[in-house]
C-alpha cells in the first residue's frame, strides 16, 4: 500500500510535548528539516507503491530522513535506527510530531527501501542534497569545479586468509 504521509495532527496532546517545543529550532538539523522540500520525495517515490496491496508503507519522509542521517553521521542501518530512538533532533528531522519511544522500523527496511527506489531514487536524494546545500549557502557552485576521490587501498584478506601484500609477494616469486 501507499505509505502514510507525514502530517501534523494539529491536535494538542495533553500528556505529551511537541518536539518543536523540546528542541532548539536553530539547531542545524531543525533548520535543514525546514529547508528540504520533502514533497519532492513523496512525488518521486509515491508511485513505487501499490495503492491496493499490503499494509500501509512507512512514511517516505522517515525513510529518506533516515538515509540522510545514515550518510551524514556515517552510521550503519542498525545504528541509525537505534540512534533515532534516542535523539529528538533526528526524530524531528524525520517528520515526527511527538517524541517516539519505539523503533520506527526494522533496520532491514532500509535495504528494501534502497532496492525499491533504485539508482534513480538515490540520484534524486543526492540532487536534492545539492539543491539544499546551494539554497542554504552551505556550498557554492565553485565547490563543483573539482572532485576529490579517495583511492585508499585497504589491506584485506582473500579466501585463503592471505593479505594483499602476501598474495602479491607470492606472485612475484
Amino acid at each position: 500500500m501507499k505509505p502514510r504521509e507525514t502530517q501534523r495532527s494539529g491536535v494538542e496532546d495533553l500528556f505529551r510535548e511537541r518536539l518543536e517545543n523540546l528542541i532548539d529550532l536553530r539547531h542545524r538539523l531543525a533548520k535543514l528539516a525546514e529547508a528540504i522540500d520533502w514533497a519532492v520525495f513523496e512525488d518521486g517515490f509515491g508511485d513505487l507503491y501499490d495503492a491496493d496491496q499490503g499494509r500501509p508503507g512507512v512514511p517516505i519522509r522517515l525513510m529518506v530522513g533516515l538515509h540522510y542521517l545514515k550518510h551524514a553521521f556515517d552510521r550503519s542501518d542498525e545504528e541509525v535506527v537505534l540512534e533515532w530512538l534516542e535523539n529528538p533532533y533526528w526524530q524531528y528531522f524525520c517528520g515526527e510530531e511527538y517524541f517516539q519511544h519505539q523503533l520506527p522500523i526494522d533496520p532491514s527496511q532500509m535495504t528494501r527501501f534502497r532496492q525499491r527506489i533504485g539508482a534513480s531514487g538515490c540520484e534524486l536524494m543526492l540532487h536534492q542534497t545539492v539543491l539544499v546545500g546551494l539554497k542554504t549557502k552551505t556550498i557554492t557552485r565553485r565547490s563543483f569545479s573539482s572532485v576529490t576521490v579517495d583511492t585508499t587501498v585497504h589491506d584485506c584478506k582473500d579466501a585463503g586468509g592471505r593479505t594483499n601484500q602476501e598474495t602479491e609477494s607470492k606472485r612475484k616469486r
